[in-house]
């Protein structure tokens, strides 16, 4: 039985993806001395966001995730973020792989709003690590599956999600709404003669901001 050990040595930020995308180095090592042909790996990976800490300016962003911080003790539970799968070639000892982890940049997702409520420092990930190893015994192809337990604990630095974020979407964010109300911010926007979407919402909160401009 092949004796698997996964651990995470860095991350970067993919920059010729298709989608926004990072790059985590994983490194797999066999310590039974076996040789592993292949292993077709899956990984589940989890946000853990009660493993740092935050600033007032991050608290007062996460409100809407986790509610007012003196309930953070049990709101700050850990979030699923994505589950990725990869093939392993064949070695003996210990490899190197990449594995390709693409982000999502829709606001109504948690874990978009978990990212990007944080300033800085390090997003917190554990890597969950199933799937199938392949081996060869005695001239036959040997099948076990990679346990559930095997797991290793993963420090992301935020400057990698968002360089890998820019990279697609400089200096923007994206949001989603329902037709009727792109509807009426298109007539709103044709109204004013407004040039773009960011001048409409500007004007929109420049008119909130002043009762007598809300009045039709």
């Amino acid at each position: 039985m092949a004796e698997l050990v996964f651990d995470c040595t860095g991350a970067e930020p993919d920059r010729y993806a298709v989608v926004p995308s990072m790059t985590l180095k994983l490194r797999i090592s066999e310590t039974s001395g076996q040789r592993v042909e292949a292993i077709a790996l899956r990984c589940q990976i989890r946000i853990e966001p009660a493993r740092r800490r935050y600033t007032h300016e991050e608290e007062a962003r996460l409100n809407d995730l986790f509610g007012d911080t003196d309930r953070w003790a049990d709101t700050l539970k850990p979030m699923q973020f994505t589950t990725v799968s990869t093939m392993v070639p064949a070695f003996t000892g210990s490899t190197e792989v990449d594995l390709a982890v693409p982000f999502s940049y829709d606001l109504d997702i948690g874990t978009t709003r978990y990212f990007t409520g944080l300033e800085g420092g390090e997003i917190p990930l554990l890597l969950l690590f199933s799937g199938t190893v392949f081996g060869l015994d005695g001239g036959h192809i040997s099948v076990q599956l990679v346990p559930w337990s095997k797991e290793c604990p993963c420090r992301i630095p935020v400057s990698v999600w968002r360089e890998a974020i820019d990279v697609h979407f400089p200096n923007s964010a994206w949001i989603k709404m329902s037709t009727q109300t792109l509807d009426e911010l298109q007539r709103f926007k044709n109204h004013r003669a407004l040039p773009t979407w960011d001048a409409t919402l500007q004007a929109l909160l420049a008119a909130a901001a002043d009762p007598v401009e809300c009045q039709p």
